[in-house]
Protein backbone atom coordinates (compact mmCIF):
# COMPACT_ATOMS: atom_id res chain seq x y z
CA UNK A 1 0.00 0.00 0.00
CA UNK A 2 2.78 2.66 1.12
CA UNK A 3 4.63 1.68 -2.69
CA UNK A 4 0.91 2.65 -4.74
CA UNK A 5 0.37 5.61 -2.49
CA UNK A 6 4.18 6.83 -3.70
CA UNK A 7 4.00 6.11 -6.79
CA UNK A 8 0.69 7.97 -7.44
CA UNK A 9 2.74 11.15 -5.53
CA UNK A 10 5.18 10.59 -7.98
CA UNK A 11 3.24 10.78 -11.02
CA UNK A 12 1.77 13.45 -9.78
CA UNK A 13 4.86 15.29 -9.26
CA UNK A 14 5.99 18.10 -11.54
CA UNK A 15 10.01 18.88 -11.23
CA UNK A 16 10.20 22.91 -10.16
CA UNK A 17 12.62 22.80 -13.35
CA UNK A 18 9.30 21.88 -15.56
CA UNK A 19 7.36 24.32 -13.65
CA UNK A 20 9.94 26.44 -14.26
CA UNK A 21 9.65 26.16 -17.91
CA UNK A 22 6.01 26.30 -18.09
CA UNK A 23 5.57 29.17 -16.72
CA UNK A 24 8.51 31.04 -19.10
CA UNK A 25 6.88 29.49 -22.00
CA UNK A 26 3.01 30.74 -20.79
CA UNK A 27 4.37 33.98 -20.51
CA UNK A 28 6.40 34.07 -23.69
CA UNK A 29 3.84 32.70 -25.72
CA UNK A 30 1.26 35.50 -24.02
CA UNK A 31 3.38 38.28 -24.25
CA UNK A 32 3.98 37.29 -28.39
CA UNK A 33 1.01 36.41 -29.09
CA UNK A 34 0.14 40.16 -27.97
CA UNK A 35 2.96 41.84 -29.55
CA UNK A 36 1.92 39.68 -32.79
CA UNK A 37 -1.92 40.64 -32.77
CA UNK A 38 -1.10 44.79 -31.86
CA UNK A 39 2.51 45.06 -34.14
CA UNK A 40 0.01 43.26 -36.87
CA UNK A 41 -3.08 44.97 -36.04
CA UNK A 42 -1.33 48.23 -36.37
CA UNK A 43 0.60 47.71 -39.60
CA UNK A 44 -2.37 46.21 -41.29
CA UNK A 45 -4.35 49.72 -40.64
CA UNK A 46 -0.94 51.56 -41.29
CA UNK A 47 -0.56 49.68 -44.63
CA UNK A 48 -4.21 50.42 -45.71
CA UNK A 49 -4.01 53.69 -44.96
CA UNK A 50 -0.75 54.06 -46.52
CA UNK A 51 -2.37 52.21 -49.46
CA UNK A 52 -5.08 54.60 -49.82
CA UNK A 53 -2.86 57.54 -49.99
CA UNK A 54 -0.68 56.21 -52.34
CA UNK A 55 -3.43 55.24 -54.88
CA UNK A 56 -5.02 58.79 -54.65
CA UNK A 57 -1.20 60.23 -55.12
CA UNK A 58 -1.39 57.74 -58.43
CA UNK A 59 -5.10 58.90 -58.83
CA UNK A 60 -4.04 62.85 -58.39
CA UNK A 61 -1.29 62.47 -61.23
CA UNK A 62 -3.59 60.73 -63.21
CA UNK A 63 -6.03 63.12 -62.75
CA UNK A 64 -3.20 66.14 -63.70
CA UNK A 65 -2.41 64.44 -66.78
CA UNK A 66 -6.11 64.57 -68.37
CA UNK A 67 -6.42 67.69 -66.57
CA UNK A 68 -3.68 69.29 -68.72
CA UNK A 69 -4.56 67.75 -72.16
CA UNK A 70 -8.25 68.72 -71.45
CA UNK A 71 -6.73 72.04 -70.23
CA UNK A 72 -4.67 72.43 -73.54
CA UNK A 73 -7.88 71.43 -75.42
CA UNK A 74 -10.30 73.79 -73.65
CA UNK A 75 -7.57 76.85 -73.56
CA UNK A 76 -7.61 76.35 -77.73
CA UNK A 77 -11.19 76.97 -77.47
CA UNK A 78 -10.58 79.96 -75.89
CA UNK A 79 -8.55 81.77 -78.51
CA UNK A 80 -11.41 81.30 -81.01
CA UNK A 81 -14.02 81.79 -78.13
CA UNK A 82 -12.61 85.08 -77.75
CA UNK A 83 -10.98 85.96 -81.50
CA UNK A 84 -13.28 88.98 -82.14
CA UNK A 85 -11.84 89.59 -85.08
CA UNK A 86 -12.78 85.95 -86.23
CA UNK A 87 -16.00 86.42 -84.77
CA UNK A 88 -16.89 89.78 -86.85
CA UNK A 89 -15.40 87.96 -90.06
CA UNK A 90 -18.09 85.38 -89.55
CA UNK A 91 -20.77 87.44 -89.42
CA UNK A 92 -20.31 89.01 -92.45
CA UNK A 93 -22.65 87.80 -95.40
CA UNK A 94 -19.44 88.48 -98.00
CA UNK A 95 -19.50 86.88 -101.95
CA UNK A 96 -17.13 86.32 -104.43
CA UNK A 97 -13.69 88.09 -103.67
CA UNK A 98 -14.34 89.24 -100.54
CA UNK A 99 -15.51 86.25 -99.07
CA UNK A 100 -12.18 84.46 -100.62
CA UNK A 101 -10.30 87.04 -98.44
CA UNK A 102 -12.17 86.08 -95.71
CA UNK A 103 -11.93 82.30 -96.17
CA UNK A 104 -8.00 82.44 -96.93
CA UNK A 105 -6.71 85.14 -94.63
CA UNK A 106 -8.78 85.10 -91.49
CA UNK A 107 -11.01 81.78 -90.92
CA UNK A 108 -8.84 78.95 -92.14
CA UNK A 109 -5.58 80.04 -90.84
CA UNK A 110 -6.93 80.50 -87.66
CA UNK A 111 -8.90 77.31 -87.68
CA UNK A 112 -5.87 75.60 -88.91
CA UNK A 113 -3.57 77.19 -86.30
CA UNK A 114 -6.46 75.93 -83.10
CA UNK A 115 -6.59 72.20 -84.81
CA UNK A 116 -2.83 71.93 -84.59
CA UNK A 117 -2.38 74.06 -81.39
CA UNK A 118 -1.43 70.92 -79.29
CA UNK A 119 0.34 67.81 -80.40
CA UNK A 120 -2.79 65.37 -80.27
CA UNK A 121 -4.63 63.86 -83.07
CA UNK A 122 -6.98 66.45 -83.16
CA UNK A 123 -10.51 66.99 -85.40
CA UNK A 124 -11.66 70.63 -85.32
CA UNK A 125 -15.02 70.48 -87.09
CA UNK A 126 -16.94 74.37 -86.65
CA UNK A 127 -20.33 74.95 -87.68
CA UNK A 128 -21.41 78.36 -89.17
CA UNK A 129 -25.07 79.70 -89.29
CA UNK A 130 -23.48 82.26 -92.26
CA UNK A 131 -24.01 80.34 -95.30
CA UNK A 132 -21.48 82.46 -97.21
CA UNK A 133 -18.94 81.02 -95.73
CA UNK A 134 -17.47 78.11 -97.66
CA UNK A 135 -17.36 74.62 -96.38
CA UNK A 136 -14.74 72.71 -96.19
CA UNK A 137 -14.72 68.92 -94.91
CA UNK A 138 -14.01 65.26 -95.61
CA UNK A 139 -16.50 62.33 -95.28
CA UNK A 140 -15.70 61.36 -91.27
CA UNK A 141 -18.43 58.56 -91.67
CA UNK A 142 -16.41 56.30 -94.38
CA UNK A 143 -14.58 53.21 -92.25
CA UNK A 144 -11.20 53.72 -94.17
CA UNK A 145 -11.32 57.80 -92.37
CA UNK A 146 -11.69 56.25 -88.46
CA UNK A 147 -7.98 55.66 -88.17
CA UNK A 148 -7.00 59.04 -89.81
CA UNK A 149 -4.48 60.91 -87.63
CA UNK A 150 -3.70 63.82 -89.40
CA UNK A 151 -4.68 67.34 -87.62
CA UNK A 152 -7.25 68.61 -89.65
CA UNK A 153 -10.07 71.23 -89.35
CA UNK A 154 -13.55 70.77 -91.21
CA UNK A 155 -15.86 73.79 -91.85
CA UNK A 156 -19.44 73.08 -92.35
CA UNK A 157 -23.11 74.98 -92.40
CA UNK A 158 -25.72 74.84 -89.33
CA UNK A 159 -27.99 72.58 -91.85
CA UNK A 160 -25.77 69.54 -91.03
CA UNK A 161 -26.82 69.73 -87.58
CA UNK A 162 -29.55 71.63 -86.72
CA UNK A 163 -31.78 68.66 -86.37
CA UNK A 164 -29.33 66.73 -84.38
CA UNK A 165 -29.85 65.33 -80.59
CA UNK A 166 -26.95 66.36 -79.01
CA UNK A 167 -26.86 69.97 -80.63
CA UNK A 168 -31.15 70.64 -79.05
CA UNK A 169 -29.08 69.44 -76.18
CA UNK A 170 -26.85 72.10 -75.75
CA UNK A 171 -27.04 73.64 -72.14
CA UNK A 172 -27.98 77.31 -72.19
CA UNK A 173 -24.76 79.81 -72.78
CA UNK A 174 -23.15 80.87 -70.29
CA UNK A 175 -20.52 83.53 -71.14
CA UNK A 176 -17.11 81.80 -71.34
CA UNK A 177 -18.21 78.71 -69.40
CA UNK A 178 -21.26 77.05 -71.24
CA UNK A 179 -19.16 73.60 -73.01
CA UNK A 180 -19.94 69.75 -73.43
CA UNK A 181 -17.78 66.95 -73.73
CA UNK A 182 -19.63 64.35 -75.45
CA UNK A 183 -19.48 61.73 -77.79
CA UNK A 184 -21.35 63.02 -81.34
CA UNK A 185 -21.51 61.95 -85.03
CA UNK A 186 -18.54 59.62 -85.69
CA UNK A 187 -17.18 59.85 -82.08
CA UNK A 188 -18.45 56.48 -80.65
CA UNK A 189 -17.36 54.91 -83.75
CA UNK A 190 -13.86 55.95 -83.82
CA UNK A 191 -13.37 56.08 -80.10
CA UNK A 192 -13.30 59.48 -79.89
CA UNK A 193 -14.64 62.55 -77.76
CA UNK A 194 -15.82 66.21 -78.55
CA UNK A 195 -15.48 68.72 -76.99
CA UNK A 196 -18.25 71.23 -77.84
CA UNK A 197 -18.59 75.02 -77.96
CA UNK A 198 -20.54 77.46 -79.35
CA UNK A 199 -19.32 80.77 -80.91
CA UNK A 200 -20.68 84.07 -79.87
CA UNK A 201 -21.39 87.38 -80.60
CA UNK A 202 -21.16 89.72 -77.51
CA UNK A 203 -21.76 93.37 -79.58
CA UNK A 204 -25.16 92.77 -77.07
CA UNK A 205 -23.89 91.49 -74.08
CA UNK A 206 -27.41 91.67 -73.07
CA UNK A 207 -28.43 89.52 -75.91
CA UNK A 208 -25.94 86.71 -76.51
CA UNK A 209 -25.92 85.86 -80.86
CA UNK A 210 -24.97 82.29 -81.42
CA UNK A 211 -22.36 82.20 -84.54
CA UNK A 212 -21.46 79.07 -84.66
CA UNK A 213 -20.77 75.89 -82.69
CA UNK A 214 -17.06 74.30 -82.71
CA UNK A 215 -16.22 70.79 -81.80
CA UNK A 216 -12.65 69.34 -80.97
CA UNK A 217 -12.84 65.76 -81.68
CA UNK A 218 -10.10 63.95 -79.68
CA UNK A 219 -9.44 60.18 -79.30
CA UNK A 220 -9.82 58.81 -75.80
CA UNK A 221 -7.40 56.52 -75.37
CA UNK A 222 -5.20 59.80 -76.28
CA UNK A 223 -6.77 62.21 -73.95
CA UNK A 224 -7.21 59.54 -71.32
CA UNK A 225 -3.36 57.97 -71.73
CA UNK A 226 -2.36 58.41 -68.27
CA UNK A 227 -5.48 56.64 -67.15
CA UNK A 228 -3.72 53.02 -66.73
CA UNK A 229 -5.14 50.35 -64.33
CA UNK A 230 -1.43 48.74 -64.00
CA UNK A 231 -0.21 51.51 -61.96
CA UNK A 232 -2.87 50.50 -59.44
CA UNK A 233 -1.95 46.83 -59.67
CA UNK A 234 -3.69 43.37 -61.38
CA UNK A 235 -7.02 43.70 -61.34
CA UNK A 236 -7.82 47.33 -60.75
CA UNK A 237 -10.06 49.09 -63.04
CA UNK A 238 -10.14 53.22 -63.36
CA UNK A 239 -12.55 54.54 -64.91
CA UNK A 240 -13.25 57.98 -65.85
CA UNK A 241 -17.46 58.98 -65.17
CA UNK A 242 -19.40 62.05 -66.44
CA UNK A 243 -21.83 64.57 -64.20
CA UNK A 244 -24.75 62.05 -65.08
CA UNK A 245 -22.16 58.88 -63.90
CA UNK A 246 -21.86 57.67 -67.51
CA UNK A 247 -18.80 56.20 -67.81
CA UNK A 248 -16.14 57.71 -70.37
CA UNK A 249 -13.56 55.55 -70.39
CA UNK A 250 -12.43 52.40 -68.44
CA UNK A 251 -9.30 50.66 -68.46
CA UNK A 252 -9.21 47.32 -66.98
CA UNK A 253 -11.27 44.40 -66.67
CA UNK A 254 -14.95 44.87 -65.65
CA UNK A 255 -15.86 44.44 -62.04
CA UNK A 256 -18.65 41.91 -61.46
CA UNK A 257 -17.93 40.77 -58.39
CA UNK A 258 -18.99 42.07 -54.78
CA UNK A 259 -17.73 45.29 -54.67
CA UNK A 260 -17.27 45.22 -50.86
CA UNK A 261 -13.90 43.52 -51.55
CA UNK A 262 -12.67 46.09 -53.86
CA UNK A 263 -11.39 49.58 -52.08
CA UNK A 264 -13.22 52.42 -54.56
CA UNK A 265 -11.29 55.96 -53.96
CA UNK A 266 -12.51 58.83 -56.27
CA UNK A 267 -10.54 62.10 -57.94
CA UNK A 268 -12.81 65.00 -59.18
CA UNK A 269 -11.65 66.86 -62.67
CA UNK A 270 -13.31 70.44 -61.53
CA UNK A 271 -13.24 71.90 -64.65
CA UNK A 272 -15.09 69.18 -66.95
CA UNK A 273 -16.69 67.53 -63.27
CA UNK A 274 -15.64 64.40 -64.14
CA UNK A 275 -14.24 62.03 -61.91
CA UNK A 276 -11.84 59.42 -61.92
CA UNK A 277 -12.85 56.10 -60.17
CA UNK A 278 -9.96 53.72 -58.89
CA UNK A 279 -11.27 50.42 -57.52
CA UNK A 280 -8.66 48.05 -56.20
CA UNK A 281 -9.17 44.62 -54.78
CA UNK A 282 -8.20 44.10 -51.59
CA UNK A 283 -6.26 40.96 -51.83
CA UNK A 284 -4.05 43.33 -53.57
CA UNK A 285 -3.86 44.35 -49.79
CA UNK A 286 -4.06 41.19 -48.47
CA UNK A 287 -1.26 39.64 -50.31
CA UNK A 288 0.95 42.17 -48.75
CA UNK A 289 -0.52 41.71 -45.40
CA UNK A 290 0.18 37.93 -45.66
CA UNK A 291 3.86 38.74 -46.59
CA UNK A 292 3.93 41.03 -43.33
CA UNK A 293 2.17 38.48 -41.58
CA UNK A 294 4.68 35.40 -42.77
CA UNK A 295 7.88 37.31 -41.74
CA UNK A 296 5.81 38.66 -38.56
CA UNK A 297 5.15 34.77 -37.73
CA UNK A 298 8.36 33.82 -38.46
CA UNK A 299 10.21 36.85 -36.78
CA UNK A 300 7.85 35.42 -33.22
CA UNK A 301 8.16 31.90 -33.97
CA UNK A 302 12.24 32.96 -33.74
CA UNK A 303 11.26 34.78 -30.67
CA UNK A 304 9.70 31.74 -28.99
CA UNK A 305 12.68 29.93 -29.83
CA UNK A 306 15.48 31.93 -28.81
CA UNK A 307 13.29 32.87 -25.43
CA UNK A 308 12.34 29.13 -24.75
CA UNK A 309 15.59 27.90 -24.99
CA UNK A 310 17.00 31.08 -22.48
CA UNK A 311 14.05 30.48 -20.21
CA UNK A 312 15.21 26.74 -20.26
CA UNK A 313 18.92 27.48 -19.45
CA UNK A 314 17.38 30.09 -16.79
CA UNK A 315 15.21 27.20 -15.63
CA UNK A 316 18.07 24.45 -15.43
CA UNK A 317 20.36 27.16 -13.98
CA UNK A 318 17.62 27.69 -10.53
CA UNK A 319 16.24 23.97 -10.58
CA UNK A 320 19.59 22.33 -10.11
CA UNK A 321 20.26 24.41 -7.63
CA UNK A 322 16.51 23.61 -5.87
CA UNK A 323 16.99 19.82 -6.52
CA UNK A 324 20.15 19.84 -4.59
CA UNK A 325 18.65 21.65 -1.79
CA UNK A 326 15.36 18.62 -2.25
CA UNK A 327 18.21 16.03 -2.42
CA UNK A 328 19.65 17.10 0.96
CA UNK A 329 16.20 17.45 2.32
CA UNK A 330 15.48 14.23 1.25
CA UNK A 331 18.58 12.94 2.56
CA UNK A 332 17.75 14.39 5.74
CA UNK A 333 14.15 12.66 5.77
CA UNK A 334 15.41 9.19 5.26
CA UNK A 335 18.18 9.85 7.90
CA UNK A 336 21.09 10.75 6.19
CA UNK A 337 22.16 13.56 7.83
CA UNK A 338 25.87 13.87 6.67
CA UNK A 339 24.95 15.06 3.20
CA UNK A 340 25.86 18.86 2.73
CA UNK A 341 25.61 21.57 -0.06
CA UNK A 342 28.40 24.00 -0.97
CA UNK A 343 27.34 27.34 -2.97
CA UNK A 344 29.56 30.50 -3.30
CA UNK A 345 28.51 33.87 -3.30
CA UNK A 346 25.69 36.17 -1.26
CA UNK A 347 22.52 35.23 -2.99
CA UNK A 348 19.56 33.45 -1.57
CA UNK A 349 20.92 30.12 -2.15
CA UNK A 350 24.08 29.99 -0.60
CA UNK A 351 21.91 31.33 2.64
CA UNK A 352 19.44 28.82 2.27
CA UNK A 353 23.09 26.36 1.99
CA UNK A 354 24.29 27.71 4.78
CA UNK A 355 20.81 27.69 7.17
CA UNK A 356 20.21 23.86 5.67
CA UNK A 357 23.73 22.83 6.18
CA UNK A 358 23.67 24.22 10.02
CA UNK A 359 19.86 22.65 10.32
CA UNK A 360 21.36 19.04 9.13
CA UNK A 361 23.75 19.57 11.77
CA UNK A 362 21.67 20.65 14.76
CA UNK A 363 19.53 17.87 14.17
CA UNK A 364 22.45 15.06 13.84
CA UNK A 365 24.03 16.06 17.33
CA UNK A 366 20.37 16.05 18.67
CA UNK A 367 19.75 12.81 17.31
CA UNK A 368 22.71 11.43 18.26
CA UNK A 369 22.44 12.47 21.34
CA UNK A 370 18.84 11.10 22.18
CA UNK A 371 20.53 8.02 20.49
CA UNK A 372 22.74 7.38 23.00
CA UNK A 373 20.49 8.23 25.85
CA UNK A 374 17.88 5.55 24.62
CA UNK A 375 21.01 3.54 23.97
CA UNK A 376 21.95 4.34 27.59
CA UNK A 377 18.53 4.19 28.93
CA UNK A 378 18.01 0.17 26.86
CA UNK A 379 21.48 -0.76 28.51
CA UNK A 380 20.43 -0.03 31.54
CA UNK A 381 17.24 -1.94 31.66
CA UNK A 382 19.00 -4.94 30.10
CA UNK A 383 21.67 -4.96 32.54
CA UNK A 384 18.41 -4.37 35.69
CA UNK A 385 17.17 -7.41 33.82
CA UNK A 386 20.30 -9.20 33.57
CA UNK A 387 20.79 -8.38 37.52
CA UNK A 388 16.92 -9.96 37.95
CA UNK A 389 17.46 -12.89 35.99
CA UNK A 390 21.22 -13.79 37.17
CA UNK A 391 20.48 -13.97 40.88
CA UNK A 392 17.20 -16.49 40.21
CA UNK A 393 19.43 -18.65 37.48
CA UNK A 394 22.04 -18.74 39.70
CA UNK A 395 20.09 -19.48 42.60
CA UNK A 396 18.76 -22.57 40.70
CA UNK A 397 21.91 -23.64 39.04
CA UNK A 398 23.53 -23.60 42.97
CA UNK A 399 20.39 -25.70 44.11
CA UNK A 400 21.32 -28.04 41.47
CA UNK A 401 25.29 -28.34 42.04
CA UNK A 402 24.01 -28.57 45.58
CA UNK A 403 21.65 -31.63 44.49
CA UNK A 404 24.64 -33.17 42.29
CA UNK A 405 27.05 -33.11 45.39
CA UNK A 406 24.72 -34.75 47.42
CA UNK A 407 24.19 -37.77 45.18
CA UNK A 408 28.09 -37.55 44.24
CA UNK A 409 27.80 -36.86 40.59
CA UNK A 410 30.99 -35.70 41.20
CA UNK A 411 31.54 -35.76 37.04
CA UNK A 412 28.36 -33.80 36.48
CA UNK A 413 29.07 -31.47 39.32
CA UNK A 414 32.35 -30.77 37.93
CA UNK A 415 30.60 -29.83 34.84
CA UNK A 416 28.29 -27.61 35.73
CA UNK A 417 30.81 -25.56 37.13
CA UNK A 418 32.88 -25.21 34.48
CA UNK A 419 29.61 -24.14 32.51
CA UNK A 420 28.30 -21.98 35.16
CA UNK A 421 31.61 -19.93 35.16
CA UNK A 422 31.90 -19.60 31.27
CA UNK A 423 28.30 -18.35 31.20
CA UNK A 424 29.13 -15.72 33.53
CA UNK A 425 32.79 -14.88 32.06
CA UNK A 426 30.55 -14.55 28.38
CA UNK A 427 27.71 -12.76 30.04
CA UNK A 428 30.24 -10.24 31.60
CA UNK A 429 32.52 -9.83 28.70
CA UNK A 430 34.22 -6.82 30.31
CA UNK A 431 31.78 -5.02 30.08
CA UNK A 432 31.77 -4.38 26.25
CA UNK A 433 28.27 -4.18 24.03
CA UNK A 434 29.50 -5.43 20.75
CA UNK A 435 30.78 -8.97 20.81
CA UNK A 436 31.72 -11.80 18.29
CA UNK A 437 28.94 -13.44 16.96
CA UNK A 438 30.85 -16.71 18.01
CA UNK A 439 30.89 -15.32 22.08
CA UNK A 440 27.33 -14.99 21.69
CA UNK A 441 26.55 -18.55 20.26
CA UNK A 442 28.91 -19.92 22.64
CA UNK A 443 26.85 -18.18 25.67
CA UNK A 444 23.82 -19.73 24.46
CA UNK A 445 25.67 -22.91 24.47
CA UNK A 446 27.07 -22.35 27.82
CA UNK A 447 23.83 -21.88 28.87
CA UNK A 448 21.90 -24.84 27.17
CA UNK A 449 24.70 -27.03 28.89
CA UNK A 450 23.51 -26.03 32.40
CA UNK A 451 19.88 -26.44 31.73
CA UNK A 452 20.26 -29.83 30.20
CA UNK A 453 21.96 -31.22 33.49
CA UNK A 454 18.79 -30.07 34.79
CA UNK A 455 16.51 -31.26 32.39
CA UNK A 456 18.10 -34.12 30.80
CA UNK A 457 16.60 -36.52 28.06
CA UNK A 458 13.75 -34.34 28.32
CA UNK A 459 15.09 -31.13 26.20
CA UNK A 460 16.34 -31.64 22.58
CA UNK A 461 18.97 -29.05 20.76
CA UNK A 462 20.31 -28.53 17.62
CA UNK A 463 23.07 -26.15 15.89
CA UNK A 464 22.65 -25.13 12.38
CA UNK A 465 25.17 -22.44 12.36
CA UNK A 466 26.41 -20.88 9.20
CA UNK A 467 30.67 -20.70 8.92
CA UNK A 468 31.04 -17.39 7.23
CA UNK A 469 29.45 -15.70 10.39
CA UNK A 470 32.30 -15.75 12.42
CA UNK A 471 34.26 -12.59 11.42
CA UNK A 472 30.99 -10.71 12.35
CA UNK A 473 30.02 -8.74 15.76
CA UNK A 474 26.57 -8.42 17.44
CA UNK A 475 24.93 -6.48 19.96
CA UNK A 476 25.67 -9.26 23.26
CA UNK A 477 22.57 -11.32 24.93
CA UNK A 478 20.27 -11.89 22.38
CA UNK A 479 20.24 -15.55 22.18
CA UNK A 480 20.41 -16.58 25.72
CA UNK A 481 16.73 -14.53 26.71
CA UNK A 482 14.99 -16.35 23.73
CA UNK A 483 16.26 -19.70 24.92
CA UNK A 484 15.14 -18.94 28.40
CA UNK A 485 11.95 -17.82 27.13
CA UNK A 486 10.80 -21.14 25.50
CA UNK A 487 12.44 -22.94 28.74
CA UNK A 488 9.77 -20.96 30.82
CA UNK A 489 6.77 -20.93 28.63
CA UNK A 490 6.81 -22.82 25.96
CA UNK A 491 6.71 -26.84 27.25
CA UNK A 492 3.63 -28.76 25.95
CA UNK A 493 4.13 -32.40 27.39
CA UNK A 494 7.19 -33.64 29.06
CA UNK A 495 9.57 -33.15 26.41
CA UNK A 496 10.68 -29.92 23.84
CA UNK A 497 13.19 -29.73 21.17
CA UNK A 498 14.83 -26.32 20.48
CA UNK A 499 16.54 -25.72 16.92
CA UNK A 500 19.08 -22.77 16.70
CA UNK A 501 20.09 -21.19 13.44
CA UNK A 502 22.52 -18.21 12.59
CA UNK A 503 22.91 -18.01 8.58
CA UNK A 504 24.60 -14.86 6.69
CA UNK A 505 21.36 -14.10 4.43
CA UNK A 506 22.52 -11.39 1.90
CA UNK A 507 23.57 -8.37 3.83
CA UNK A 508 22.00 -9.48 7.14
CA UNK A 509 22.76 -12.06 10.01
CA UNK A 510 19.69 -13.92 11.31
CA UNK A 511 19.27 -15.34 14.12
CA UNK A 512 16.65 -18.12 14.46
CA UNK A 513 15.00 -19.62 17.81
CA UNK A 514 12.68 -22.07 16.69
CA UNK A 515 10.51 -24.55 19.35
CA UNK A 516 7.90 -27.44 19.07
CA UNK A 517 6.25 -26.07 22.20
CA UNK A 518 2.75 -24.69 23.30
CA UNK A 519 2.92 -22.06 20.65
CA UNK A 520 0.68 -18.64 20.96
CA UNK A 521 -1.84 -16.68 19.54
CA UNK A 522 -1.28 -13.61 16.89
CA UNK A 523 -2.80 -11.22 19.63
CA UNK A 524 -0.40 -12.36 22.01
CA UNK A 525 2.49 -11.41 19.71
CA UNK A 526 0.85 -8.09 18.76
CA UNK A 527 1.24 -7.16 22.67
CA UNK A 528 4.38 -8.07 23.05
CA UNK A 529 5.37 -5.35 20.41
CA UNK A 530 2.99 -2.84 21.62
CA UNK A 531 4.89 -0.32 23.35
CA UNK A 532 1.40 0.44 24.83
CA UNK A 533 1.77 -2.86 26.67
CA UNK A 534 2.27 -2.06 30.55
CA UNK A 535 2.19 -5.70 31.73
CA UNK A 536 5.68 -6.91 32.27
CA UNK A 537 5.31 -10.13 30.07
CA UNK A 538 7.18 -9.82 27.11
CA UNK A 539 8.97 -7.14 28.25
CA UNK A 540 12.58 -8.58 27.68
CA UNK A 541 11.63 -9.53 24.25
CA UNK A 542 10.15 -5.78 23.42
CA UNK A 543 13.74 -4.73 25.17
CA UNK A 544 15.59 -6.87 22.58
CA UNK A 545 13.66 -5.78 19.70
CA UNK A 546 14.15 -1.93 20.75
CA UNK A 547 18.37 -2.03 21.52
CA UNK A 548 18.64 -4.02 18.21
CA UNK A 549 16.96 -1.29 16.34
CA UNK A 550 18.30 1.38 18.04
CA UNK A 551 21.74 -0.17 17.63
CA UNK A 552 21.14 -0.99 13.70
CA UNK A 553 17.90 0.61 12.52
CA UNK A 554 14.08 0.20 12.37
CA UNK A 555 14.93 -2.16 9.25
CA UNK A 556 16.10 -4.62 12.15
CA UNK A 557 15.04 -6.59 14.81
CA UNK A 558 12.95 -8.90 16.73
CA UNK A 559 10.23 -11.20 14.80
CA UNK A 560 8.06 -14.00 16.09
CA UNK A 561 6.03 -16.25 13.72
CA UNK A 562 3.75 -18.91 16.09
CA UNK A 563 0.80 -21.38 15.70
CA UNK A 564 -1.00 -22.70 18.61
CA UNK A 565 -0.13 -26.00 19.36
CA UNK A 566 2.59 -26.38 16.39
CA UNK A 567 5.33 -24.36 17.78
CA UNK A 568 7.16 -20.61 17.70
CA UNK A 569 9.80 -19.15 15.75
CA UNK A 570 11.39 -16.45 16.41
CA UNK A 571 14.18 -14.56 14.40
CA UNK A 572 16.13 -11.72 14.74
CA UNK A 573 17.74 -9.80 12.04
CA UNK A 574 20.91 -7.72 12.48
CA UNK A 575 23.24 -6.25 9.83
CA UNK A 576 26.11 -8.42 8.63
CA UNK A 577 29.41 -6.14 10.27
CA UNK A 578 33.00 -7.22 10.31
CA UNK A 579 34.31 -7.16 14.18
CA UNK A 580 37.06 -4.39 14.62
CA UNK A 581 39.99 -5.89 15.74
CA UNK A 582 41.29 -3.08 17.78
CA UNK A 583 38.50 -3.35 20.21
CA UNK A 584 35.69 -1.36 21.46
CA UNK A 585 35.01 0.41 24.62
CA UNK A 586 31.53 0.34 26.19
CA UNK A 587 29.30 2.55 24.47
Amino acid sequence: MPSITANKKRLGYIPIGYKLILTFLIFILLLVSVNFYISHSMYDASMRKQTRVNIQGTLMQIRDNVAYKVDDIVQTSFTLYDDQALIQSIRKKETSYNNYNRMTKVIKPKLESASKAIGLNLRLSVYFHNETIDQKYQIWEKKNKQDFAEQTFDIYHMKHIINKFWYFTLPKERYNVTMLWKQVEEDERDGRISLIRRIVDMQNPLEIEEVGIMRFSVRISELFESVDYTKLGEGSMLSVVDPVGNVVFTSGKAIEEDKQNYLTIEESLPQQNWKIVAQVPLNIIEQEAKRVRTVFIIICILCVVLFTYAGFLISQYFSKRIMKIVSVLNSFREGDLHKRIAYRGKGEFPQIANALNAMGEDIEALINKVYLTQLQKKEAELEMLQSQINPHFLYNTLSSINQLAKFGETEKLQNMVVQLAQFYRLTLNSGKTMIPIAAEVEQAIAYLDIQKVKYGQRMEVSFDIDADIWSYETVKLILQPFIENVLKHAWSGDRIHIRISVMKEGDSVIYRIIDDGLGMKQERIDEIFDPRDDSHMGCGIRNIDQRVKLHYGNEYGVSIFSRVGIGTSVQIRIPARKRNLQGRSKE
